[in-house]
């Protein structure tokens, strides 16, 4: 029997007394321990919420209702004051200005599956419940998803690696796919073992032949998307970045590590 991953189950905590509570900044880091210097593990996004099961000084253990996903994210990040999204935030990033004006400041920049509660829209602007104002075109209504991921993820290209990451500030291999399939209405988990265990159908890993856009290739540890049938779309940490490039030549390079393509997926 195995032991549950720690990473989606909330050991020694009591799920009825959880309290549920919003992200209220652009992005939240979650740690894996209470503390701003312990490893980013994932990142919760504007209007996000979150169960939480206990409250440790400045932190909250908390698990994300989106993905599952449990760690520490700083109290200062989240509010009791809970919002009915209406929209999501459909471009890599936007701004949140204080007035329907562009000139306005503070603007506030929000990431892409941001979700926001509009209470009115002119043709130029949404009004939001808290007060503030997006540009109307940058949203979509909760529901309305983008129909290709793949090109959803070409959006990020160039952005920085960053572990735990998942906004065009920088995101990791597994945030890519996590963000790209969200903004297209398809749930899925936040780690690329996770992918590879629960997203789309396997294919043969010794023909890489056959391969189309929209494949995921996986190695340990890894995951990229395919945006033809030779080309592979992946943040990475050699390049430090999100790049595309010959999938041959990512398996060679990679081989070097001493690992193998693990397994492809398609959708």
């Amino acid at each position: 029997m195995h032991d549950p991953d720690h990473r989606l189950h909330a050991t020694r905590a009591d799920p009825a007394k959880a309290i549920v509570m919003e992200i209220a900044v652009p992005v939240a880091a979650m740690h894996r321990e209470p503390s701003s210097s312990a490893r980013q593990t994932t990142q919760a996004l504007f209007g996000e919420k979150i169960r939480v099961f206990e409250v440790r000084g400045d932190w909250l253990w908390c698990q994300l209702e989106r993905d599952g996903y449990v760690g520490f994210i700083a109290s200062a990040g989240a509010s009791e004051g809970l919002s009915k999204p209406t929209h999501r935030v459909a471009v890599p990033s936007t701004l949140m200005y204080p007035q329907a004006d562009i000139k306005s400041h503070p603007a506030i920049a929000l990431p892409m599956n941001a979700c926001l509660e509009v209470v009115a829209a002119t043709e130029k602007f949404a009004s939001l419940a808290n007060g503030h104002f997006v540009y109307a075109a940058h949203l979509k209504p909760v529901g309305g998803f983008e129909t290709d991921f793949v090109g959803v993820a070409e959006k990020f290209l160039h952005v920085p690696y960053y572990w735990g990451g998942k906004t065009v500030s920088g995101l990791d291999c597994s945030g890519l796919v996590q963000t790209s399939l969200e903004a297209c209405g398809i749930p899925a988990p936040r780690d690329s073992d996770m992918q590879e265990k629960q997203l789309g159908q396997n294919l043969m890993v010794n023909d890489l032949e056959g391969l189309r856009r929209g494949d995921l290739v996986f190695w340990k540890g890894h995951v990229g998307i395919m945006t033809d049938g030779s080309t592979l779309l992946h943040a990475n940490g050699h390049h430090m970045m999100t790049v595309k490039e010959p999938l041959a030549t990512a398996i060679e390079r990679i081989a070097l590590t001493g690992s193998q393509v693990t397994s492809v997926k398609r959708f």
